[in-house]
């Protein structure tokens, strides 16, 4: 019976390597943030996992003491793989706990959960803190939502972990915060005994190295690009994986205005003027969002670096809407999904990428990459900016595969709920602007792609056809490109094919 009860005392939670996404088998081990019997709390991130797609952080499923590493960094591991194991029953020591407690809760009070800021993905170092759908004192349940957090590329909801009351809120709407960051602390239970402390405001944190000073040498293009404009590493901050700088970091500082020259005088700043009296009382000043200063950052950003031009073409939308009109509800009652014309275009992409691979490749410093499989980035409104969700492998899916999986992206991002991996390594973009009723635009380069097409609205016109004036459905397409890579001949050829699949559907059955 003691060795019963010994067993249950030391139980350990194992952690193993979590599902990495469709087609990724294996990983490599790139680093441990903790070792055996240091403390952790629950989602805190423990070891940093790479695949040939993306890097992930694996979390602390539970609170305790990590009992065991049996993976070493370097080593290659499968989905499922044990990676190490947590002790059960040494819980973690709050950082708080050194601290001077406002008024200490009774003895008797429920145990009390601290809700920390999660990893949010790979290059996301930082986000920052929302409005709050909670206030000390709240009661809440498990999963309800307590808080929203901003990083440049996404919104996160925050659940509760556990149903109880809300007994501390540590951050300040509009505070910057870390992952493992304190948000808040949850009593367990309804009887929880609120603490009298204000709530916290996030103090200034000292500014550190990213990463906990972990960092990796500039990549090759960035460094060759830091050369040639005179600038040091330490000029220069890094957006990438362990604050490695990239290509698109230099850029950034050279339009930001950094110079090699010590005593430079910093680049004019476009001062705005003041309004009229009369007017600013009817002015409202808000902030930009992360993600909006994000998609203005990069926008610039793929304008100043590529050389980007804009092709032209028309398609005649008649015979896919003939297709569509006959097969519609055929094809819903099997695939369970509408027949739109995403699918189709998507389909006519890939098939042109396959003819012309340029379109599909992008620059990396004095190399050019070729990608041998095709993932379609879709340009998704939403309330809190542009996302551009990835519909991966898209040249290997049917046309009702591609239109489940762009019905599944676009439902998330008005949800609010794409994570990174829906988001990174595309390869080629498609803009649907038709369906706010543009006629025709030039869309910009969704950086470091090199090439982008513009879907527009559709709109009866008259056209010659076999010598004879009819009205058809018709729809203008844009094809922006990067002239570094892509030649006009190129360009022309890759509309032309898209154009002609679309009106001949059946090419894209046979394959030509």
């Amino acid at each position: 019976m003691a060795l019963k009860r010994k067993e249950i005392e030391t139980m350990a939670t194992e952690i193993r390597v979590p599902t990495l996404g469709e087609s990724v088998t294996e990983a490599t081990i790139a680093q441990w943030f903790k070792k055996p019997g240091d403390a952790v709390n629950a989602d805190e991130p423990l070891v940093e996992l790479e695949t040939d797609k993306v890097t992930v952080e694996v979390p602390a499923p539970v609170s305790g003491k990590l009992d065991s590493i049996d993976v070493k960094e370097g080593e290659t591991v499968e989905v499922g793989t044990l990676l190490g194991s947590i002790a059960a029953g040494a819980a973690a020591v709050p950082a708080a706990a050194a601290a001077p407690a406002a008024k200490a809760v009774p003895a008797a009070a429920a145990e009390t959960v601290e809700v920390l800021v999660p990893t949010a993905g790979e290059s996301v170092t930082e986000a920052e803190v929302g409005e709050w759908s909670v206030k000390v004192g709240d009661v809440v349940k498990a999963d309800d939502i307590l808080v929203e957090l901003e990083t440049d590329k996404a919104a996160q909801e925050v659940p509760s972990p556990v149903a109880g009351t809300v007994v501390e809120i540590a951050q300040a709407t509009g505070a910057t915060v870390e992952p493992g960051n304190l948000l808040c602390k949850i009593a367990k239970g309804e009887g929880a005994v609120v603490s009298a402390a204000a709530p916290a405001v996030a103090a200034p944190a000292a500014s550190a190295p990213s990463l906990s000073g972990i960092s990796m040498p500039a990549a090759p293009s960035a460094a060759k690009m830091m050369a040639e404009k005179g600038l040091s590493a330490d000029q220069v901050a890094g957006s990438g994986k362990r604050g490695q700088v990239l290509k698109g970091d230099v850029l950034a500082a050279v339009a930001a205005g950094v110079s090699a020259a010590p005593a430079a005088s910093p680049a004019p700043v476009a001062i705005r003027a003041a309004s009229a009296p009369t007017d600013e009382v009817r002015e409202e000043r808000v902030r930009m969002t992360k993600l909006r200063q994000t998609i203005a950052r990069r926008l610039k950003d793929a304008q100043n670096s590529a050389a980007m031009l804009t092709t032209y073409n028309e398609v005649d939308m008649k015979p896919i809407m003939d297709l569509r009109k006959q097969y519609k509800d055929i094809f819903e009652k099997k695939h369970g999904v509408k027949l739109g014309f995403m699918g189709f275009f998507t389909k006519a992409i890939t098939h042109a990428l396959k003819e012309i691979p340029a379109v599909n490749a992008e620059i990396d410093g004095t190399d050019i990459i070729y990608k041998n499989y095709a993932h379609i980035g879709v340009a998704v409104g939403t309330p809190k900016g542009l996302v551009v969700p990835v519909v991966r492998d898209a040249d290997q899916m049917s046309i009702a595969e591609i239109e489940k999986e762009i019905g599944n992206l676009g439902r998330k991002g008005r949800d609010g709920k794409l994570s990174m991996a829906d988001m990174q390594g595309g390869t080629f973009t498609v803009s649907n602007g038709g369906v706010y009723g543009s006629l025709m635009s030039s869309p910009i380069l969704n950086s470091p792609q090199s090439g982008i097409l513009g879907m527009h609205k559709i709109q009866e016109r008259p056209v010659a056809i076999n010598g004879q004036v009819e009205i058809r459905p018709m729809m203008y397409l844009a094809l922006s490109y990067d002239h570094r890579i892509v030649d006009g001949k190129e360009a022309v050829t890759f509309l032309v094919r898209v154009k002609e699949s679309l009106e001949d559907p059946q090419r894209l059955i046979l394959d030509l």
